[in-house]
């Protein structure tokens, strides 16, 4: 597989009342691509978003859920999801700022 760019880590952000409250600690939850390591996902956020400094990330892989159409029995995508912490002096993140 081709090397995963910067831009390619994060899919998008989860917007859930559960992460909306960990905003108020200064962290963040996105879905990022499902080979990325903790260093990417650090990397990614620093320059996506100008001025912050990542003081821990978590992650998490989801596997997907079994669907039934019928007799025919699937799986829906796996996903991994990340946590982001901020240092303290760190800048907010724009996209959570109209939530």
């Amino acid at each position: 597989m081709a090397a995963i760019q910067y831009y390619d880590v994060i899919l998008k952000p989860v917007i859930t009342e559960k992460s909306m409250n960990a905003m108020a600690e200064k962290k963040y939850t996105f879905y990022v691509h499902t080979e990325a390591n903790k260093a990417m996902i650090k990397e990614a956020v620093e320059k996506m978003f100008a001025g912050t400094k990542v003081k821990k990330v978590n992650t998490m892989n989801l596997n997907g859920k079994k669907r039934r159409r019928g007799a025919i029995v699937g799986k829906t995508a796996a996903r991994k999801k990340a946590i982001v912490q901020l240092t303290e002096d760190s800048a907010e993140i724009e996209i959570f700022s109209g939530l």
